[in-house]
């Protein structure tokens, strides 16, 4: 049976998105004290694959749809356009400081794709959407389906302050698919892109993640892998009292899933 290529990535996102929707979702209103203990108002989805019976956990489910701008939570997908439209050669590549001083020092030096993506330097980002182009960004944000695929607005980065939207929920489907190198990309990008996410590993796990701040919002996306099977998370914060509430990602985070014995006790 011969299908059009589109009506065949269609097919398999619709396949994806289906199969997701499908998954019995578990309200987890016992996390709300982990939020409140951090004076903290949001919502994080875990959809914990260790087992046959993949479960989808979600506090706050009504903001879990909420689409929100992604932050630097888009370097992810942003790191592999580059690599597929050849911005980016491998992970060696030097992008020279322009000399201007930015309010994070780690911004303010020489950076390769791994460091880009560990300190997320945005300057470095914002050179690669000026090269992919906004034509460019649209189709690959339509092709992997990701949020509301809108790269507008007036800005340099429109993943922070333009118009690109996406929601909780969406970021662990994105999330799945780069896992299992499923993305239409090269299978060595994707592996790369995973490997510049490594946070932290222990003996039988590694953890891989990106954080995110948009000034108001604060996220915190990735997964636990384990042998029998990864965990993937997504959270979302408000961040009144800005830099000060940037902790609480990770702190939030790592307690939810240390409550599910997907992260070891500290």
């Amino acid at each position: 049976m011969n299908i059009p290529v589109v009506g065949l990535l269609g097919f398999i996102l619709f396949s994806a998105s289906n199969a997701f929707a499908q998954l019995n979702s578990e309200a987890r209103s016992d996390w709300q004290v982990i939020f409140d203990n951090e004076a903290a108002q949001g919502t994080i989805v875990v959809l914990d694959k260790r087992h046959d019976d993949a479960k989808l956990m979600v506090l706050n489910e009504i903001r879990s749809q909420k689409r929100l701008p992604p932050a630097s939570t888009f370097k992810i997908p942003h790191a592999l356009f580059a690599l597929d439209a050849g911005v980016v050669k491998d992970e060696f590549q030097i992008f020279p400081w322009d000399g201007v001083k930015r309010a994070f020092a780690m911004h303010n030096q020489d950076q390769d794709l791994r460091s880009s993506m560990r300190n997320s330097a945005v300057w470095v980002y914002e050179i690669f959407a000026q090269q992919i182009g906004l034509d460019q960004a649209r189709e690959y944000l339509t092709k992997i389906n990701y949020g509301n695929a809108d790269p507008t607005g007036n800005t340099s980065t429109y993943w922070i302050d333009g118009n690109l939207r996406i929601t909780a929920q969406e970021q662990i489907r994105f999330l799945q698919r780069l896992y299992f190198n499923e993305l239409p990309f090269d299978k060595a990008d994707q592996l790369l892109v995973k490997d510049i996410m490594i946070v932290e590993a222990g003996k039988e796990w590694i953890l891989r993640a990106k954080s995110g701040w948009e000034g108001q919002i604060g996220w915190w996306v990735g997964w636990v892998e384990w042998p029998t099977g990864p965990v993937f998370f997504a959270l979302n914060i408000g961040t009144p009292n800005r830099l000060k509430d940037l902790p609480k990602r990770e702190a939030i985070t790592r307690k939810v899933l240390q409550s599910i014995d997907a992260l070891p006790a500290e």
